[in-house]
């Protein structure tokens, strides 16, 4: 490729694709600056509904709307070339019928530009997933833990234990039976997780389910440690941004207090200064 050639985006194939092969490396991305640090380094850019807990601080993402989903979706697209966004849909906007979810699905692809969406549930969600993909919109899956259904879960915990277990193995197979590209696992043992694996042609991405998938997501502000007071198990912190800024944000409000910012290297004169002569 020359070095004036267009940068060819990943799509939903490119990463069907990769089940057994090289890791897939998937970050979430809510705005335009977030995703251009993403993509060079990622697969996929995940827009993710956690948006609503990370940015909008909501206290879980059952919340989120499909405005948000759009508006923060937008964004994420204007800054990927390489990346592939997939766009979740959020709680209340695909549950109802297939159709409902198509209409949906269909909305978020064509007013962001993003080549997927992805979807929380397994088997009670596989005819839904069937529909779409008959239809041309690519889907993600999502079981294990799903957010959206934290209120029935009983909170975020691990899913899989024991007599889950078979549960979880059929809610994967019946995704990759309707058609799903690829499927996340979260907060699934480590042992189940590397089964399905195992057991899957497509791709596994898993978070908070060990280092058998065929990939691995977390939530960017998580592993950047923009946030001092949230460490879950799963999440290693690879930077610890909070208390970065937090230091910066202190020292210019001490600055600003003490009129030692601006100085005047940050200010303008009042008179422009003469031209020099030719």
């Amino acid at each position: 490729m020359s070095a004036t050639s267009p940068v060819r985006p990943v799509l939903p194939p490119d990463i069907k694709a990769r089940k057994g092969g090289q890791p897939l490396v998937v970050l979430t991305a809510y705005t335009t600056p977030m995703a251009r640090l993403v993509d060079p380094h990622c697969d996929v850019a995940l827009v993710g509904d956690s948006l609503g807990m990370v940015l909008h601080g909501m206290p879980s993402t059952v919340g989120v709307t499909m405005e948000m989903m759009i508006l923060h979706g937008r964004a994420v697209v204007r800054g990927l070339s390489r990346a592939m966004a997939v766009i979740d849909m959020p709680f209340g906007s695909y549950e109802e019928s297939p159709q409902q979810a198509y209409r949906n699905a269909a909305r978020l692809m064509a007013e962001t530009g993003a080549p997927s969406v992805k979807l929380e549930g397994g088997q009670h969600m596989a005819e839904t997933i069937a529909f779409l993909t008959a239809r041309g919109v690519p889907v993600m899956a999502h079981i294990g833990l799903t957010p959206q259904a934290v209120n029935t879960l009983g909170g975020y915990k691990v899913v899989g234990r024991d007599a889950e277990a078979d549960k979880v193995m059929a809610d994967a197979r019946a995704c990759e039976a309707a058609g799903a590209f690829a499927i996340v696992l979260e907060k699934v043992p480590q042992g189940l997780t590397g089964r399905i694996t195992a057991a899957l042609s497509i791709p596994t991405i898993g978070i908070g389910a060990g280092v058998d998938c065929d990939g691995q997501v977390l939530v960017i502000d998580d592993m950047l440690g923009l946030f001092t007071d949230f460490r879950p198990k799963f999440v290693k912190r690879y930077a610890e941004l909070g208390k970065l800024a937090d230091a910066a944000i202190a020292e210019y409000a001490a600055e600003v207090r003490a009129r030692s910012f601006p100085g005047p290297e940050h200010a303008f004169a009042d008179v422009l200064p003469a031209k020099a002569k030719s």
